[in-house]
């Protein structure tokens, strides 16, 4: 394995994460039995399921199209085009435990029939050429050094005219970003670029802009709730929020999230892109 994959797998890796999470949710009285049970925890982006059904109106996707999720994280945005959106998905992570963490969450809501996911790099990925409608990244890119590489593999696996949605973080006037962050603790791991860079690569890469919109004002007044919401508990009750996934540190990771989109250290985009053939 090589280091690069390993200091990812370090960072966001959990050991036990599908037991961590059912005990959470059983000491909270909150079980899991539909989609919607989930909506608090597994999905890893800023403005959570509200982002995902964003973008994927903006991006058009519809019932019996084929999705490749690439970072899918524990699988909530995955179940979720599934779920409202009639996507047939499949998620790929580095991190093998949130691949089998979103696979059991996907049986206990009733998806498993229309979400599949595995782990697998995303600058090699394991599918056929032309192989997907759409493709889709939420708070991925900044995890990748060499986005060329992905965008062509991107390329390669969407059918011609295909769909790429990207709802991502990148960097602004003023670096570096304060650590830690959600995506890294360190700066060993984080490759943010600015959106006008992050445009242009897409561009080379053979991809047409359908759509471009900074939302940094949104997502800065969202996490300002998420972060007030974080406060200490009188009673053993656990709070079921990204907590679950950033572990002791969601508090500090949270906060540097809001300072750095105040600084401009950091801006969230929304972008939709077609293959060009």
């Amino acid at each position: 394995m090589k280091k690069y994959e390993q200091l990812i797998i370090d960072h966001y890796g959990q050991t036990d994460l599908n037991a961590h999470i059912l005990e959470a949710c059983e000491r909270a009285g909150r079980p899991i039995t539909l989609h919607g049970d989930t909506a608090s925890f597994d999905e890893f982006h800023i403005r959570g399921r509200e982002a995902t059904r964003e973008l994927a109106k903006l991006a058009n996707l519809n019932e019996g199209m084929k999705v490749l999720d690439l970072g899918c994280g524990v699988g909530g945005p995955a179940r979720t085009l599934a779920a409202e959106f009639g996507c047939r998905v499949w998620g790929i992570d580095l991190v093998e435990e949130y691949c089998r963490c979103a696979a059991m969450l996907a049986e206990r809501v009733g998806l498993g029939a229309m979400v599949t996911f595995r782990q697998a790099n995303m600058t090699d990925l394991p599918f056929e050429d032309q192989d997907f409608d759409a493709a889709w990244t939420e708070h991925t890119i900044m995890n990748i050094e060499d986005k060329g590489k992905l965008f062509a593999e991107i390329r390669r696996v969407l059918r011609p005219k295909g769909i790429f949605a990207l709802y991502e973080i990148c960097s602004g006037s003023a670096s570096p970003p304060h650590f830690p962050l959600p995506w890294a603790s360190d700066p060993s791991i984080s490759f943010l670029v600015d959106q006008e860079r992050l445009g242009g690569m897409l561009r080379e890469a053979g991809f047409e802009e359908l759509l471009w919109r900074d939302i940094t004002e949104a997502s800065l007044e969202w996490f300002r709730g998420v972060v007030a919401g974080i406060k200490p508990r009188k009673n053993d009750a656990p709070r079921l929020g990204l907590n679950l996934l950033m572990g002791k540190t969601a508090a500090d990771k949270s906060k540097n999230i809001v300072r750095n989109l105040k600084e401009d250290r950091i801006r969230v985009v929304q972008g939709v892109f077609r293959r060009e053939d």
